[in-house]
């Protein structure tokens, strides 16, 4: 949350860019006894946010037309969780993925496979690597809590298995492993020059 204090009483408003018409409708309340400081400096930040808000949407239209122009970042987007940056930093920061042997590998590449230890005779796995490339190991894991989150948890399947580890997981280490998924995916559309499906998601080696 977030206050804004004047004389003696304080507004509370919650914090987030979708919240900005709450704070345009306090200023603009009729017999206010706001201090004129706290019109000047809230009117001062609200055309700050505009202003960068009109940026960004340009920057933003710019990319998905730039992302729609190969046949390559046009297939990434079929996956959910995989936008147009995610996808041109694929087209730009990958290699061919046919040097990979299998989208496991890719996957490494990444730094999104567990490491492997042993302990007593049994292979246990331990923590991500922090190696690997990571812009889009950090992009893939950005998508995929995408798809976790209260909007994009209603198209996951009931008993998939990304449903029965939402179950007993924590959402990072989740998010984690379905990068890695994401990221096998990825090898196998672009090797097959396929778009994406759902069970290629869940089986892709």
């Amino acid at each position: 949350m977030s206050c804004v204090r004047y004389s003696t009483n304080t507004v509370i408003l919650p914090q987030g860019i979708v919240h900005l018409r709450r704070i345009e409708a306090l200023l603009n309340e009729p017999n206010s006894d706001r201090p004129a400081l706290v019109y000047e400096e809230c009117g001062d930040l609200l055309a700050q946010i505009g202003e960068k808000t009109v940026r960004i949407e340009a920057k933003t239209k710019k990319i998905k037309e730039v992302a729609a122009e190969t046949d390559m970042t046009r297939r990434l987007q079929t996956m959910p969780g995989l936008g147009p940056i995610t996808a041109l930093a694929v087209e730009a920061f990958a290699p061919a993925m046919t040097s990979f042997k299998r989208g496991r590998d890719f996957a490494a590449w990444l730094g999104l496979v567990p490491r492997q230890h042993s302990s007593g005779g049994k292979e246990r796995l331990g923590r991500v690597s922090k190696a690997g490339q990571f812009d889009i190991r950090r992009l893939l894991i950005i998508g995929a809590m995408s798809r976790l989150s209260w909007l994009g948890r209603r198209s996951i399947a009931a008993g998939s298995w990304l449903a029965r580890m939402l179950g007993r997981k924590p959402k990072m280490l989740v998010a984690v492993a379905l990068a890695n998924k994401m990221a096998r995916a990825i090898w196998a559309m672009l090797t097959k020059n396929a778009d994406h499906r759902d069970p290629a998601l869940a089986t892709a080696v």
